[in-house]
């Protein structure tokens, strides 16, 4: 048992009594009414043949007792010591005063309640000081029974504002660990909006990043047709070619935009339409699922840019779509072959500009992409969890 179990206050969440329901408050406070009231009518009735400002000023008194043991209370929320143990000094004197008065319950609730008080809200140190001082009046000025007796009250009084200390304490653990969860849900859902934002900037970067990239190959290269004199058709192409790139971004765009609203149709029926469009073949392997909306996206996407690629560099192939769910993970390949290879652009490894992008979307999801020479044609390998 250290030093800080005897000079450590209770937590302000313990002495402020979070957590309890209304009805408990509603009954506390009704049991302060039903105290403060009784104390008044002992008072009133010990002094039935007093005059009206003698009553006035004994209601007064009770009252001012009142605003006391508020302050007390007030003080011990603000852990303010010398306050709080002047506060409970003044409750002393009025329980004397109120001995003298000859006003015995009024007294004995007083040394009592202030013991109690104490022990609940004060360190344990300064709560024995003020119990000794409390219960130490009420044994040798305001009681009259035996020594058992005496002893038996004292003990029960201590027991009785020590279990309301650690009944506090618990709720203010309580009440500590709820802020600390909701502290912790706000910091979690912080820190999934910043994902979330990441993803819809990362979703936007890879579609109009590589139709605007497209659009400016072909735009200089009609600039630099014309000033070279080059043929009406040649320079009628690259614009065309522009044109269709943009057309092509801004739908990629729409489709990363419903797909971040979750409007969006399943990457399955996505690549029925894809490949129906495009004159490939579509299998489907194991157990169908639904895909989560980041993994279905980049299967859409994946699809989409080696279909592109298949068409660009390798004209009148003939492109193999396979979708394949996988315990955990979906796996998406797409296989051109039988076409006649150009010249490309593309490093040994077949990642163009399109297909980095992919490959670090797949990274980003905990995923792979592959690209490369495959047999007679060119193969994309997306696998993803999912």
């Amino acid at each position: 048992m250290g030093l800080s179990f005897w000079t450590q206050w209770p937590s302000r969440e313990a002495l402020e009594k979070q957590g309890r329901s209304a009805t408990q408050r509603g009954l506390a406070w009704l049991m302060r009414l039903a105290v403060l009231a009784a104390l008044v009518w002992d008072a009133v009735t010990q002094r039935q043949t007093a005059g009206t400002w003698s009553m006035l000023m004994l209601v007064a008194a009770v009252l001012l007792t009142g605003i006391i043991v508020y302050g007390l209370i007030h003080y011990t929320l603000g852990h303010r010591l010398w306050q709080s143990v002047a506060m409970a000094a003044l409750l002393i004197g009025a329980a004397y005063l109120a001995k003298s008065a000859q006003a015995e319950v009024v007294a004995t609730v007083l040394w009592c309640g202030c013991a109690v008080i104490a022990i609940e809200r004060l360190p344990l140190a300064a709560a024995a000081l003020v119990t000794a001082g409390t219960l130490g009046s009420y044994v040798i000025v305001g009681n009259t029974d035996s020594g058992l007796n005496k002893g038996l009250s004292v003990v029960g009084i201590c027991l009785v504002g020590y279990v309301m200390r650690l009944d506090a304490e618990a709720r203010g653990n309580t009440q500590r660990m709820l802020a600390q969860e909701r502290a912790a849900r706000a910091a979690e859902a912080e820190s999934a909006a910043l994902r979330e934002r990441g993803r819809i900037a990362r979703e936007i970067h890879d579609v109009l990043a590589h139709s605007l990239s497209a659009q400016m190959v072909h735009l200089e290269a009609a600039r630099l047709l014309i000033e070279r004199g080059g043929e009406r058709e040649e320079v009628l192409d690259r614009v065309v070619a522009a044109r269709r790139m943009a057309r092509q971004g801004l739908a990629e765009t729409r489709q990363a935009l419903s797909a971040l609203r979750g409007e969006m149709t399943p990457a399955e029926e996505f690549l029925r339409e894809l490949v129906e469009s495009e004159g490939a073949r579509l299998s489907v392997d194991g157990e169908r699922r639904e895909l989560p909306a980041e993994a279905g996206f980049a299967v859409r996407r994946v699809a989409q840019e080696a279909m592109t690629n298949a068409r660009k560099h390798a004209p009148g192939a003939t492109v193999a779509v396979r979708l394949d769910y996988l315990p955990g993970e979906v796996e998406l390949e797409v296989r051109d072959f039988g076409g006649q290879p150009v010249d490309n652009g593309l490093s040994a490894s077949g990642a163009g500009y399109g297909l980095l992008g992919m490959r670090e979307r797949a990274e980003l999801l905990g995923g792979t992409l592959e690209a490369g020479p495959a047999e007679e044609g060119f193969v994309v390998r997306l696998r993803v969890p999912a």
